[in-house]
């Protein structure tokens, strides 16, 4: 798939993205009424509607697939099949972690999300969750059930923790552990080599 042919998917994604989430609001509208969330369901605080899924999803989308392309497609790289079944694998785990979390906060069980968001702190260390597509598969997930600003300003948070965690812990870590172990290992040498 060439470039060209990935800004058109990008295109239609969003369109079908859009029709989703507009038949999701009216079908709300119709029977009982587009619901509110009080941010972090904490009563104290505002509610904010769902209908700003209408403009939230189609602008993320846009702007969140723009992000992929532009990581495929770097000039003169010839991974491109293997980023693109990366970004796709991205996407499906995280539209799966976020339909799962928003399946165990609707059916009232209040302990698993808070165990599934810190159970997303080691594996930062190992993967990149920070990734655009891991954002919009967590959004979409959870867009249902929680409209789609929530689960952006929720998401956008834990990108920025993964990010941290990947980009700049993980290898503070790694270059901390390579030098104990090379140090480790020349004393160890220098001992060896004393012996007679």
């Amino acid at each position: 798939m060439n470039e060209k042919e990935f800004f058109r998917i990008r295109l239609y994604f969003a369109g079908f993205a859009s029709i989703s989430i507009g038949a999701l609001l009216m079908w709300n509208h119709f029977h009982g009424g587009v619901p509110s969330h009080h941010v972090l369901a904490d009563e104290t605080l505002p509610l904010i509607s769902n209908w700003w899924g209408i403009l939230v999803i189609p602008l993320l989308t846009l702007l969140l697939t723009y992000r992929i392309q532009k990581r495929i497609y770097r000039p003169n790289d010839q991974k491109t099949s293997i980023l693109l079944k990366q970004v796709i694998f991205g996407f499906l785990v995280a539209l799966s972690f976020g339909i799962l979390l928003a399946f165990f906060f609707a059916a009232g069980n209040q302990d698993m999300p808070g165990y599934m968001i810190l159970g997303l702190l080691p594996l930062a260390f190992f993967f990149p969750i920070y990734r655009a597509e891991c954002l919009l598969g967590f959004v979409f997930g959870m867009t249902y059930t929680f409209g789609a600003v929530l689960p952006m300003g929720i998401g956008s948070l834990l990108v920025l923790i993964g990010a941290g965690i990947y980009l700049l812990l993980r290898p503070a870590i790694i270059y901390v552990g390579s030098k104990l172990i090379r140090s480790g290992s020349s004393v160890k040498n220098q001992s060896g080599g004393m012996r007679i």
